[in-house]
């Protein structure tokens, strides 16, 4: 396996148990009856943080098989990690601070969630990106 693709694995790893662990305030917040905004904060952090973990997995096990070069698959790499931890600062800030992210406007806490979405996404879109490119010159 190359290098790249230990990355993915080790970093997806952490992000599982970061995903993982949000089930505990998850459950905390639907047993104290918590508003169903904060519970959906929680439940969107523990479900989809691991199906960004399972990505990365999936990602590192085909990566090396595709051509495109090197400097093309760490940029996979590195983006999708990039992307990975900024979701998991911004959805379990976002259930912390009951702020959904989706604007730029509001207090600190509402714009830090904001500015890790839009790290997140647009990370997420450039892997995908060279994702994409790496398949096509396989073909």
């Amino acid at each position: 396996m190359d290098t790249y693709s230990r990355q993915l694995v080790f970093h997806g790893a952490a992000v599982l148990l970061v995903g993982l662990l949000c089930g505990a305030p998850y459950g905390r917040a639907v047993n104290r009856k918590a508003p169903e905004h904060i519970i959906h904060s929680w439940r969107v952090a523990h479900l989809s943080i691991p199906i960004g973990a399972a990505l990365m997995f999936g990602v590192a096990g085909v990566l090396s098989q595709l051509r495109g070069g090197a400097s093309l698959k760490w940029v996979v790499a590195l983006f999708l990690i990039v992307s990975s931890y900024a979701f998991c600062f911004s959805l379990p800030l976002a259930a912390v601070v009951g702020h959904r992210g989706l604007s730029s406007r509001g207090p600190t806490s509402a714009k830090l969630v904001y500015v890790g979405n839009v790290v997140g996404a647009v990370s997420s879109l450039v892997a995908s990106a060279g994702l994409l490119y790496a398949a096509y010159v396989s073909l």
